[in-house]
């Protein structure tokens, strides 16, 4: 839909955009048009236009990868302690139950047992709506849990990454997890089960350095921002310009840290035939 001035001549983007009612029209991050929600979420809450893929939450990704979206949540009843009793300009306490309010999880990971074209599967999102998707003592708890589920299942495992890193608002604790879920993924690979790791917009920080990039397949969405440290602050450090598209999921591709992008409409159905592959089915 176009809107025009008074006089005829066409509004700009930005301008038409700020005239789009809210929670009928959106915005597209990477073309700028103007969409209309449902049919964006109609196509996975990917842009028809140019392939931009939109954040989803936790539980919309595993609704699009379990069959007919229908799972056992699995320890739903986690919920974070505030062990260091942290405050800057808001106390830790009230960022939980913010996290808790905006999104209807108890911490920034769902996990869920169910079937993936009939093949049973484990599989676990990151919620970057709390708390910015952030890793802390819950969040590795859950990671690891769904390993082990995994284990006793003898069921392949997914984990679907969206997240700034690791909680610092939990300090060592949360830094801990990355080792603590490595060691359980070390298990896992030992007993000959598939893990895939699914990189999505942004997985960063300690997130990175650990699980993310720990699968026997690395999977991203196309454009995911990739990475440890953000591109300002390399760039910084550095002193040098970084290349176009640093970071991003098709730079990692080209240089080798990536298996495969995957488009978020294929993504179910790629995920089952490589799971398949790697169990020799």
């Amino acid at each position: 839909m176009a809107w025009f001035r008074r006089d005829n001549t066409p509004l700009t983007s930005s301008e038409q955009a700020s005239r789009v009612p809210e929670g009928l029209w959106i915005k597209c991050g990477s073309c700028k048009d103007v969409l209309y929600r449902k049919d964006v979420l109609k196509n996975q809450s990917v842009c028809a236009k140019c392939g931009f893929h939109f954040r989803i939450t936790a539980r919309e990704r595993l609704a699009l990868l379990f069959d007919d979206g229908r799972y056992e949540e699995l320890d739903a009843g986690l919920v974070s302690a505030d062990p260091l009793a942290f405050k800057d300009t808001k106390a830790y306490a009230a960022r939980l139950k913010d996290g808790l309010q905006k999104t209807g999880s108890p911490d920034a990971l769902v996990s869920g047992f169910g079937k993936m074209e009939t093949m049973p599967i484990v599989i676990a999102a990151m919620e970057y709506g709390f708390i910015g998707g952030s890793m802390g003592v819950v969040v590795g708890e859950k990671v690891t849990r769904a390993v082990e589920r995994a284990l006793a299942e003898k069921a392949p495992l997914i984990v679907i990454s969206c997240s700034g890193g690791a909680r610092m608002m939990e300090g060592t604790l949360s830094l801990m997890q990355m080792a603590k879920i490595s060691a359980a993924l070390a298990r896992l690979d030992s007993a000959g089960i598939p893990f895939v790791s699914v990189l999505t917009d942004p997985t960063t920080g300690g997130v990175t350095a650990s699980f993310a990039m720990l699968g026997d397949l690395n999977v991203a969405e196309p454009g995911a921002l990739i990475g440890f440290a953000g591109p300002r602050v390399i760039e910084q450090t550095i002193r040098q310009k970084l290349p176009a598209g640093f970071q991003r999921s098709e730079f990692l591709l080209e240089h080798g840290m990536l298996d495969l992008i995957v488009d978020r409409r294929e993504m179910r159905e790629t995920l089952a035939r490589c799971l398949r592959m790697l169990r020799g089915q």
